[in-house]
């Protein structure tokens, strides 16, 4: 009877009734919109001052220096300062990077553009930094700890929602308007995310142990090393996203295996995103707790298969299916792992644990960029694709032999505090 009462009480929790994370959802989905309308304006910006691909590859360098190096610190502040301020500093920084770019376009600034732009940039970079460990720190301090699952999904969802409407939202505003407008309208949108979160009352964790910097950061990693469930979970993601990263090839399988247009690049890039959007629908009424390692397994395993279909088909909209289901995959994935480490973090090292994370995924989607192109250079652009997919289901086979804790994972043991 017990258990009964305790799968009702899943069963009819609704994270959505919590007014303070509909705030942080608010937060969210405008801090997404704001960057990825940025992303798509400031590239079109600059190659229309340099008409050079180098400075398009050059975006990429200078916003993941600044991220990388004050990732870390970005955690240990998180979890020893208050949470909520963090958060709203870095829509503030959004929201200056969009209006230093604004001054740009007219004519405010002296000096070589490219290089006022690249330094908005650099402001994304560190904006972003802040951004996950703020957001994972809130989470846990709002949430009840069974509304984990749930919480997890609406806001995969919300978050890929601000993947695929951002980019629209950018490329319709440099088409029909003008940049100027574009980059106001970013800047409006961080500030609405910094509003949302102004009104929520954030409790910041009380430290014990007063410990240096440095001290504090290790202590973090010293955690997920030696935590077989976070660490595990992390590098399955990592390493699938290394090797799977069929998404940087788009662009040559569109002019080379589909012969499709220019336009087929917004639908390929759109299809994983629908599809996590799904998933985190689904999950939001339907979330995850038995044998959820296993199921964390799979889902990267059907992952992996998909990259593998996507290689095998010639046919564009059939493709455009695969990667759909690819991010359905993927969205459990990203869900169970999101509240795997919400569940398994104690709330003092939530910021140095998200910060870890964040590092973890973003060397995965930079390096598998390059290990994509230089294996297509190598190998031939579908069989580099192929061997991407077969290595992602090495990457779980491994992880099931050699990380049995997470294979036999129960969220509802998390949910009670054991590992």
């Amino acid at each position: 009877m017990a258990a009964s009462n305790q799968t009702l009480a899943h069963e009819s929790a609704n994270p959505l009734h919590n007014l303070s994370f509909f705030k942080l959802l608010t937060y969210r989905v405008f801090m997404v919109l704001s960057y990825q309308t940025m992303a798509v304006v400031v590239g079109w910006h600059l190659y229309e001052i340099t008409h050079d691909p180098l400075s398009l590859g050059l975006i990429g360098l200078a916003e993941i220096i600044p991220y990388f190096c004050t990732a870390l610190f970005a955690g240990y502040a998180v979890d020893h300062y208050s949470r909520r301020n963090f958060a709203v500093g870095s829509s503030l920084i959004l929201m200056l990077s969009a209006l230093l770019t604004f001054a740009v376009t007219d004519g405010k600034l002296s000096g070589d553009p490219s290089n006022w732009i690249y330094t908005s940039i650099a402001l994304i970079g560190l904006a972003r930094a802040f951004i996950a460990p703020s957001y994972s720190a809130i989470f846990a301090s709002i949430m009840p700890r069974e509304q984990y699952a749930r919480g997890s999904s609406i806001g995969s969802a919300v978050f890929q929602f601000g993947l695929v409407v951002g980019p629209a939202v950018g490329g319709i505003l440099v088409g029909w308007t003008s940049l100027q407008v574009a980059y106001l309208v970013s800047a409006g949108l961080a500030c609405i995310s910094g509003i949302a979160l102004l009104t929520l009352k954030v409790n910041t964790p009380k430290v014990t142990t007063e410990k240096a910097v440095f001290a504090g950061i290790a202590d973090g990693i010293r955690f997920v090393t030696n935590h077989q469930v976070i660490l595990s979970a992390q590098a399955l993601d990592m390493f699938a996203v290394l090797f799977g990263g069929a998404i940087s090839m788009l662009p040559a399988f569109l002019h080379d295996v589909y012969h499709y247009g220019p336009e087929g690049l917004g639908i390929l890039r759109a299809s994983p995103a629908i599809g996590a959007i799904l998933t985190g629908a689904y999950l939001a009424k339907h979330p995850i707790y038995e044998h959820a390692g296993k199921k964390l397994m799979l889902s990267v395993a059907g992952f992996g298969l998909c990259i593998i279909g996507f290689a095998l088909t010639s046919h564009f909209w059939l493709a455009a299916v695969i990667l759909m289901f690819s991010g359905m995959f993927d969205g459990v994935s990203v869900v169970l792992r999101t509240t795997i480490m919400q569940l398994a973090t104690p709330d003092s090292m939530r910021g140095r644990v998200a910060s870890i994370n964040g590092l973890f995924i973003g060397s995965s989607n930079e390096l598998g960029a390059f290990e994509s192109g230089l294996m297509a250079k190598v190998m031939g652009l579908i069989p580099s694709v192929i061997f991407g997919g077969l290595m992602t289901l090495g990457v779980v086979a491994t992880t099931a032999t050699l990380a049995p804790k997470l294979r036999k994972l129960d969220l509802k043991h998390l949910e009670k505090g054991a590992e």
